[in-house]
């Protein structure tokens, strides 16, 4: 009999799920190859181990467990983040987020320090950590999630020279940085779902830590104390970056400029909806 060849292996995946592109990620994680060494291994038959590793994947993508954490990796901007049920799924949202915050810190010379707060699986402080200049600049990524954080710290070894700029640190929000520093820009992607929210993907609720989604009736919690908080730790004119909700725009724009922030702006995501809240500290006197 013929060998099952990893084309064949990766059309009969397509079948099952009903998407040849979901089908290729799984069939790629399985055989350990990605991009062109997969497409040069197409007619290369397949081994045990392989289709045993699919088969593992496909029984748990079919109990309803997100595609993400079936694989154990997403990409987010330049990073290939190892994730799974201890941190969020990064989505693209708040790959603009990431954005927005390392804008703001390369305008900052010739050294820039930045934090990001309840950092997940590192998507964004260790993307600013790879992007920004890697002379004088220093990353702070944290979360109350001893979990998390070793997901973070996991892919902090992923990214190379610029690792060397960053420090991992375990607390609650401001808790975890050090009293005497002053940061360029704070930037956090926070809980803030209301704990009652009916329209939540089952998914996000059935797989996703509730830590890193709920915040309180409003969804508001985590994001009142951000913000008013962070000018303690903000240098002169530094700049907080956090994501928010679709239908908080108003409520944290109005928190914002209560707090004394200046330049404050609520900007879109990809679908025009309110995304990201940033504001600007006011100078000390």
């Amino acid at each position: 009999m013929e060998a099952l060849s990893l084309r064949a292996l990766w059309a009969q995946t397509a079948d099952v799920i009903c998407s040849r592109h979901e089908a290729r990620w799984l069939c790629e994680v399985a055989a350990s190859l990605d991009g062109d060494e997969f497409d040069q291994a197409l007619d290369e038959p397949v081994t045990d181990r392989m289709v045993g590793h699919l088969d593992s994947m496909l029984a748990r993508y079919r109990t309803g467990e997100p595609l993400q954490y079936v694989l154990g990796r997403w990409g987010f901007r330049r990073l290939d983040l190892a994730i799974d049920q201890r941190v969020l799924i990064p989505r693209p949202e708040t790959e603009l987020v990431a954005e927005v915050a390392i804008d703001l810190a390369r305008q900052v010379e010739p050294v820039r320090a930045v934090a990001d707060l309840g950092t997940g699986s590192g998507a964004i402080g260790l993307s600013m950590a790879v992007e920004l200049p890697a002379e004088g600049t220093s990353v702070w990524i944290t979360d109350i999630s001893g979990e998390a954080l070793a997901v973070a710290r996991a892919n902090l070894t992923g990214i190379g020279r610029a690792a060397g700029n960053v420090t991992a640190s375990e607390g609650e929000w401001f808790a975890a940085l050090p009293g005497d520093q002053r940061f360029d820009v704070i930037v956090s992607n926070p809980p803030y779902v209301a704990d009652r929210a009916p329209q939540l993907d089952d998914s996000v609720r059935d797989w996703e830590p509730a830590g890193a989604l709920f915040s309180g009736p409003d969804g508001l919690d985590d994001l009142r104390h951000l913000i008013a908080q962070a000018p303690h730790h903000l240098a002169d004119d530094g700049w907080l970056v956090v994501e928010i909700g679709a239908d908080q725009g108003a409520a944290v724009r109005s928190l914002l400029r209560s707090a004394g922030y200046r330049d404050v702006e609520i900007k879109q995501d990809f679908g025009g909806r309110d995304r990201i809240a940033v504001g600007r500290r006011e100078t000390r006197t």
